[in-house]
């Protein structure tokens, strides 16, 4: 196993990663896992792949997990970890490279809400544990949540920042839901895939079936992806847990540079602190997925801000600068600051209605932004925009 050392000076902007593949952007919640298999069709790697195990073999190993939720095991769930195991082994070594950076936050919250380990394999299947994932339906974060339901569970989202994208406050609305959840169901399966497709899913399944209680007695009654969900979640749990029989393996890990937090009373530009601090932009955002915009606003406050840890000895010594300059910072400013830190001139907001032949890039040229901030102002995954949409815009 590869092992990534972290260096950084208050000069350079760092981040270990592995083979700098850091997730950063907003990108689609995709994780390429089918919902169903037509045939086996193996991408050849450059490693030795094991055959498929037998049946018996992968049952005997699922019971032997020490599990709350019941692992339960056939055919459904055999060609999930088919899936993991020989058809996409590229995926199954990307979580290994991520397990370590996300699982201890989810843990955390875990054993806080009394909740079982296991779950924190759901983060795998919601979003291929990236915090800055975006579904097609606009679900957000590393738990996937839309935005009334992350709402409702104390997730704040606007054009500054989406606490949904925010892996801390991520994981303790994701226990409080699962937690809602499994009262409503008695099932952890159940709870499972109602976390996935709304309770109001899963009691009508339960009605169609005849009022059935178990997850695989509704599954015909369940949406497709419903229905691929729990096997998903069983597949995933039975593939990390027996990496080594299936020759699967770390190439290395990402890492997080060690930091610290440092809650903010008041407005500031990411700029200005990154300045005063002697670190960078770059590195506040990554320890900081859930911020969008460059400025952290006044109803924000108080903001808890991960920073890197050298900054804060800069930030000790440099304590009074720090305070004075955020004072003289006019609110105007701060509230429509843009990439250019010394700018005191605010953008304005102003909508804009897509034309025909319009595409992201030529609006942005048009007003002098860039796709990426309207994109992110406009909670957009994607480049595709289309005629009689409105765009909301931040220009001089």
């Amino acid at each position: 196993m590869k092992k990534i050392l972290l260096f950084y000076s208050l000069a350079s902007c760092t981040f270990a990663v592995a083979q700098n593949e850091a997730d950063t952007t907003v990108v689609a919640a995709e994780s390429g896992i089918p919902y169903e298999f037509d045939g086996l069709q193996t991408v050849s790697e450059y490693d030795y792949i094991p055959p498929d195990e037998a049946p018996e073999v992968i049952s005997t190993r699922l019971q032997g997990i020490p599990s709350v939720i019941t692992l339960s095991y056939n055919d459904k769930v055999h060609a999930f970890i088919n899936y993991f195991t020989i058809r996409n082994r590229k995926y199954t070594r990307m979580m290994l490279r991520r397990k370590d950076l996300y699982f201890p936050i989810i843990e955390k919250y875990l054993r806080l809400y009394g909740l079982p380990d296991e779950l924190k394999y759901l983060a795998i299947i919601e979003s291929g544990l990236n915090p800055r994932a975006i579904s097609r339906a606009k679900a957000v974060g590393l738990w996937q949540f839309m935005y009334a339901t992350g709402h409702l569970y104390g997730l704040k989202a606007d054009r500054f920042a989406d606490d949904r994208m925010d892996p801390e406050q991520a994981s303790d609305a994701a226990c409080k839901y699962l937690t809602a959840l499994y009262n409503m169901f008695g099932d952890w399966q159940l709870a499972l895939a109602a976390y996935n497709s709304g309770p109001g899913t899963v009691r009508r399944a339960i009605r169609r079936s005849g009022n059935k209680k178990s997850f695989w007695e509704i599954y015909a009654h369940l949406p497709r992806e419903t229905r691929a969900y729990v096997p998903q979640f069983i597949a995933a749990i039975y593939t990390l847990h027996f990496t080594d029989e299936h020759n699967l393996f770390e190439t290395a890990r990402e890492e997080l540079m060690p930091m610290d937090t440092l809650q903010l009373s008041q407005s500031i530009h990411l700029e200005t602190l990154a300045q005063l601090t002697g670190s960078c932009v770059e590195d506040i955002r990554r320890l900081n997925p859930s911020l969008l915009g460059n400025v952290i606003p006044e109803k924000r406050m108080p903001y808890v801000l991960n920073i890197p840890i050298h900054a804060k000895f800069n930030l000790e010594s440099n304590r009074w600068t720090i305070l004075d300059s955020v004072r003289h910072m006019a609110e105007n400013d701060l509230q429509y600051a843009h990439y250019n830190a010394e700018s005191t001139n605010g953008p304005m907001m102003r909508s804009y209605k897509v034309q025909r032949g319009d595409v992201l890039s030529t609006v942005a040229a048009r007003f002098g932004v860039t796709s990426s901030e309207i994109k992110a102002w406009n909670s957009i995954s994607r480049n595709k925009i289309r005629a009689g949409q409105t765009l909301r815009l931040y220009v001089n």
